[in-house]
């Protein structure tokens, strides 16, 4: 299964003290690195959010949203200790009649003094609850936008995979008409040079052009790697570290072909596996 690292995914809930909203956005990364802006009330519920997302996730960069958009019944009733506004107004009309000129206290400053306003404490219990509900039903949503974006690459892979498999065809076919052409110029460069054709010179120098231009290792290593990638495509697991190796080992063995090459053709095929190399592999940076 193929899983993109990057979704989103976005999910309400109704609760009796409002409406929660659930966002989470992904993106790449190494490791599985979550973030989250929570509301206050829901602080306590990070540690578990972390583990339901390490049940669904491997790896990618995650941002969690959650946010509560209060009823009026969730809207937090403010309480006035009476005796003590009485007491600070008291005191200040005390203070006020001994001045020359006095400022009258107005309610806000009366409200301010320490223990005149109180919220009583809230029960957060449901919120909570729903909070969790909210959370794994986004995080089931978003692993599924994860598999269906990362299935929606499969045909890329698959079509690149199929032409670096009749470059490799082509260099492995076209090989020995290769070494017999240039056994042909090394005999006109001997006779253009009024050398004498020893044939065991002429052995000798095939044996050496064919030892220094042998691509066959490297052929049968790319065929293997692409056969590997072939089958880590199958798998029901993240894979996106193991074909990001691939792909490095796929690109170390086009370099050695091109380096080896003794034909211009040879060193097209070359770069032109390079590039299809190059484009799994940037595609393969957003594979969980």
């Amino acid at each position: 299964m193929i899983k993109s690292m990057t979704a989103f995914a976005r999910k309400d809930i109704q609760d009796s003290q409002g409406t929660l909203t659930c966002e989470i956005r992904t993106v790449n990364h190494r490791y599985l690195e979550p973030s989250f802006r929570l509301p206050e009330a829901l602080r306590e519920l990070e540690n578990p959010f972390r583990e339901e997302l390490r049940k669904q996730l491997n790896r990618g960069k995650v941002d969690v949203s959650i946010r509560l958009q209060s009823t009026e019944a969730g809207v937090p009733k403010f309480e006035v200790n009476e005796d003590i506004a009485q007491a600070v107004n008291q005191a200040a009309n005390h203070v006020n009649r001994m001045l020359d000129n006095p400022a009258h206290i107005n309610a806000l400053e009366i409200l301010r003094w320490p223990g005149v306003l109180s919220v009583p404490e809230q029960d957060f219990s449901s919120v909570k609850e729903s909070a969790m509900k909210l959370f794994a039903q986004t995080v089931e949503e978003l692993a599924v936008v994860r598999e269906r974006e990362g299935e929606r690459l499969r045909p890329l892979f698959e079509d690149r995979l199929t032409q670096m498999n009749t470059l490799i065809a082509t260099v492995r076919n076209g090989m020995p008409g290769l070494l017999k052409a240039q056994e042909e110029h090394l005999r006109e460069r001997f006779q253009k040079a009024r050398i004498e054709l020893d044939p065991e010179r002429i052995t000798q120098e095939m044996v050496m052009l064919a030892q220094k231009s042998d691509v066959a290792e490297e052929l049968d290593r790319l065929d293997a790697h692409i056969s590997e990638v072939t089958d880590t495509l199958k798998r029901d697991e993240a894979i996106g570290r193991r074909l990001d190796f691939l792909m490095q080992e796929l690109n170390r063995e086009a370099n050695t072909l091109s380096s080896k090459s003794i034909d211009a053709g040879v060193t097209r095929t070359a770069v032109d596996l390079k590039v299809l190399i190059e484009q799994v592999r940037e595609q393969v940076q957003n594979i969980e």
